[in-house]
């Protein structure tokens, strides 16, 4: 078999890497500050379903 030039596999299925170049402008958050707010309304929405949840 012959490689292909540039070390692509031939299994990418056609997905592309697309990279931008930074932008000053735009709103950079933290993967940290993500995970937390994604933990703090997982468990606001657990307390809400113990508090309110209906009872079957």
């Amino acid at each position: 078999m012959a490689k292909k030039q540039g070390g692509r596999l031939l299994s990418s299925a056609g997905l592309v890497n697309y990279y931008e170049s930074e932008d000053r402008r735009a709103v950079h958050i933290s993967p940290i500050t993500v995970m937390a707010v994604a933990a703090a309304v997982g468990i606001i929405i657990f307390i809400l379903n113990l508090v309110y949840g209906l009872h079957t």
